[in-house]
């Protein structure tokens, strides 16, 4: 494991579609991902917890411009529920706090699904990275704190029952930004009259990233480290394929990689649009808006 512990830091861009290992943070995942790349530079478009396995998007250079795009799209999770008991973290890391002896048949769980579809509110985990007064509340709880947070508005698209059974269910749950699975699991259970916790968690998708693109540690430390493992990575382009593009021409594209606004010309050229993304010869330049046919670049790449 010493091929690169001499090497300069490189200036690679990209992006590396992780299937997060459990019991692994996302913090550690993009430590080792940066080092086995050698990156200069490394982040990730949403965390996951240790517990949880699944798609950890992690950007290289000039990809993590383009982080809360990725970090802003629908997410997808397959989860289980165990039925019968609470716990303090409202999964099987914490400790019981309150059990049943009530058992949902199918119909029953199915029936309470669309409660938790569509725009509802939700009361995050108290163990979770939210701030209290400007504290973390997992810190404060693990203080032995009481803490209370408000419900919070979030967007369910859909949400199924994979399997069930008595002890526990596997559902599937496609959402958006700020959902947490743990609270889901916590009141579903609650208003099916009994109590429940998250067995295991699956993150199947974020934004345009899914199960199908994703890669192993124990893939990349196989593969040769140079051309073999930089061919693993996702271009930067990869991270804003959900947005609308638009092709620049030569002098369009200098201007751009200046960050002044470009009139866009031709017939198909759009007039207005609220996030974009514009490109030369097929690599990024900016992402940006269009006000009154001009593109306006917010972030631009090099």
């Amino acid at each position: 494991m010493t091929e690169q512990k001499k090497s300069k830091k490189r200036p690679i861009s990209g992006w590396v579609v992780l299937n997060k290992p459990y019991d692994f943070t996302s913090t550690q995942a993009v430590g080792k991902v940066r080092w086995l790349f050698s990156a200069a530079k490394a982040g990730h478009a949403g965390t996951l917890d240790p517990l949880a396995t699944g798609i950890l998007p992690i950007a290289l250079g000039e990809a993590t411009k383009a982080v809360p795009q990725v970090q802003d799209g629908t997410k997808v999770y397959r989860f289980s529920i165990v039925w019968g008991s609470a716990t303090t973290t409202d999964d099987r890391e914490g400790e019981v706090v309150a059990t049943s002896d009530v058992r949902p048949d199918r119909a029953a769980l199915d029936a309470v699904l669309p409660q938790f579809t569509g725009l509802i509110m939700q009361r995050p985990p108290i163990y979770s990275a939210l701030k209290i007064d400007g504290e973390r509340a997992y810190d404060l709880a693990r203080a032995g704190e009481t803490v209370e947070l408000e419900p919070r508005p979030i967007e369910v698209d859909e949400l199924i029952v994979v399997e069930h059974g008595t002890e526990q269910s596997v559902l599937e749950v496609t959402c958006g930004k700020g959902t947490y699975v743990r609270s889901l699991a916590r009141d579903i259970a609650e208003v099916l009259g009994t109590r429940g916790h998250v067995g295991s968690l699956h993150r199947a998708a974020v934004g345009p990233f899914s199960d199908e693109d994703a890669v192993t540690l124990e893939e990349l430390e196989a593969a040769e480290a140079g051309e073999t493992r930089d061919a693993l990575l996702a271009p930067t382009s990869a991270g804003l394929v959900d947005l609308p593009e638009i092709r620049l021409d030569a002098g369009q594209a200098s201007a751009v990689g200046n960050g002044n606004p470009v009139l866009l010309t031709g017939a198909a050229a759009p007039a207005q649009l609220e996030e974009c993304w514009v490109s030369f010869k097929g690599k990024v330049l900016a992402t940006g808006s269009v006000e009154y046919g001009q593109f306006k670049p917010r972030r631009v790449f090099h």
